[in-house]
């Protein structure tokens, strides 16, 4: 695959949660010749390929067009997805595929068979180092929650204390004497958590 026969130049980058910050991605890939409005962004994890900006460049992108990313985890995450994409993008769509942090994995070299041969060799040695460190990262995780919980550390809503006069007031409630929201505002709850818990006590 040759530079001269690239038709079109597209980005991506990818942050895994909404007050993560792409900004460092945009920067590199418009240093890179990427125009801003040829860029897609995500804020998605990058577990699997159901991104809505990822399927809407798939879409966009043609035979000798040109994908430019700034590393190998913002194209994602997955070790077989990551496979199955790559393959799909360079050896049917012959789609240029160029990761900045990482030279090798650039499919506008002039150097052929061999090209590509390294390029599929080290993107499956960084996919796998990608997929291994994600499960780390769960396994990880599973351990913080198991060790909390055995120091007594409680997940999920704190239980909300009732007050002396609960009893009486779902009593006048249920008699209808007083309305919901009357009944949780002499009880200082929400009225969805004077009703949830009315309805245990009964």
């Amino acid at each position: 695959m040759e530079t001269d026969s690239i038709m079109h130049i597209y980005g991506y980058a990818r942050v895994s949660a909404a007050d993560q910050n792409e900004d460092r991605q945009l920067v590199a890939l418009q240093a890179a010749g990427v125009n801003p409005e040829n860029i897609f962004t995500d804020r998605k994890s990058g577990k699997d390929f159901n991104r809505p900006a990822w399927k809407r460049l798939v879409r966009r992108l043609k035979a000798n067009d040109l994908l430019v990313i700034s590393s190998l985890d913002r194209f994602g995450r997955n070790y077989a997805e990551m496979q199955d994409e790559w393959r799909r993008l360079v050896k049917i769509r012959h789609v240029h595929v160029r990761v900045l942090d990482m030279p090798i994995l650039d499919t506008t070299t002039r150097q052929g068979l061999l090209a590509v041969f390294i390029a599929d060799l080290v993107l499956q040695i960084l996919s796998f180092v990608a997929e291994t460190e994600r499960e780390h990262i769960k396994a990880r995780q599973r351990e913080g929650i198991t060790a909390a919980k055995a120091r007594g550390v409680k997940f999920g809503r704190p239980k909300l204390d009732l007050p002396p006069c609960f009893g009486e007031v779902v009593q006048r409630f249920s008699n209808h004497e007083i309305t919901l929201r009357t009944a949780a505002s002499l009880c200082g709850m929400s009225p969805t958590s004077f009703w949830r818990k009315s309805r245990r006590l009964n």
